[in-house]
C-alpha cells in the first residue's frame, strides 16, 4: 500500500495568489481555499522525458541559419532537491524574448525587431550531477501595459518536472543589478528573503573568450531554500 505523503509549503518564499500590484492575478487567481488531494502514485513518480531532446535544443543560438542578434550568453548551474541533492535526468525548458525584448509569439506586437535567427525556445536535461547547461542571447527589457511606464527586467523563463510531479516548477531568472527589479511588480510579489534566488550571478570562470558571457543559476526544488514559484504568462 502507497504511503499518504504531503509537503508543507515554505512560508516566506512563494508570492501570494493575488498580488494588486500585478494586476492580471485579479482575474486568474483562485477565489475558493485550496483542497489538499492525496498523492498517490501517479503524483511521486516523474514523467520520463529523454526522448524528447534535439540536437541545439540546449544552445538556441545554433537553431537556425544564421547568428542572433545580441550578446552571447551561457546560462548554467545545478537542479538539487530540499536536502541539497543533485536532481539528474530530469527535464529543463527555458523560453524568453530576444534581445530586443519580443518573443517570438503571435500576440507580442510591440514595435521591437523580431531575429529570423532567434526562437527564444530551449531544452535540456540534467546530467548525474543534476548540472544544467544553456547558450543562448540575453534578453532585453519590454513593455508590458500593467501600469505607467511599466517594463520588465530581463528575464529567462524556466519549467522543470523534477523528480516527480509535486517538484513542478515555472519560474523565471533574472540577471545582476537590473535597475528595473525596484519598479517591476511581479519580482517584488515574491517576499523580500526570497527574490535573491532568482537572480543570477555572473561567472567568469565559465565565460568563453571571445563567444560568451557566463551565469550561474542554481535551482532548488521545494524545502526552505525552495526557488520561488512566478507567473508563467509576464
Amino acid at each position: 500500500m502507497l504511503a499518504h505523503v504531503t509537503y508543507a509549503l515554505p512560508r516566506d518564499t512563494h508570492p501570494p495568489l493575488d498580488s494588486p500590484e500585478y494586476r492580471s492575478t485579479g482575474l486568474r487567481h483562485p477565489t475558493q481555499p485550496p483542497v489538499l488531494l492525496p498523492q498517490r502514485l501517479t503524483e511521486i513518480t516523474g514523467p520520463l522525458l529523454h526522448g524528447q531532446i534535439g540536437p541545439n535544443d540546449h544552445d538556441l543560438t545554433r537553431q537556425h541559419g544564421g547568428e542572433p542578434q545580441g550578446q552571447r550568453i551561457v546560462v548554467h548551474g545545478r537542479v538539487l532537491d530540499s536536502d541539497g541533492r543533485p536532481v539528474p535526468d530530469t527535464l529543463v525548458e527555458v523560453w524568453q524574448a530576444n534581445a530586443a525584448g519580443r518573443y517570438a509569439h503571435a500576440r507580442d506586437t510591440w514595435p521591437a525587431p523580431l531575429d529570423p535567427n532567434f526562437s527564444g525556445g530551449g531544452r535540456v536535461v540534467t546530467s548525474s550531477l543534476g548540472e544544467y547547461s544553456f547558450t543562448t542571447i540575453k534578453p532585453g527589457a519590454y513593455p508590458w501595459g500593467n501600469h505607467h511606464n511599466a517594463w520588465r527586467p530581463a528575464h529567462i523563463h524556466f519549467s522543470l518536472f523534477g523528480r516527480a510531479f509535486t517538484q513542478r516548477l515555472v519560474t523565471q531568472m533574472y540577471f545582476p543589478d537590473d535597475p528595473l527589479f525596484a519598479y517591476d511588480p511581479i519580482y517584488r510579489s515574491v517576499p523580500e528573503g526570497a527574490r535573491t534566488r532568482m537572480v543570477s550571478a555572473f561567472d567568469m570562470d565559465a565565460t568563453q573568450p571571445d563567444r560568451a558571457l557566463a551565469f550561474r543559476w542554481d535551482i532548488v526544488l521545494r524545502g526552505s531554500g525552495q526557488t520561488p514559484f512566478e507567473d508563467a504568462h509576464a
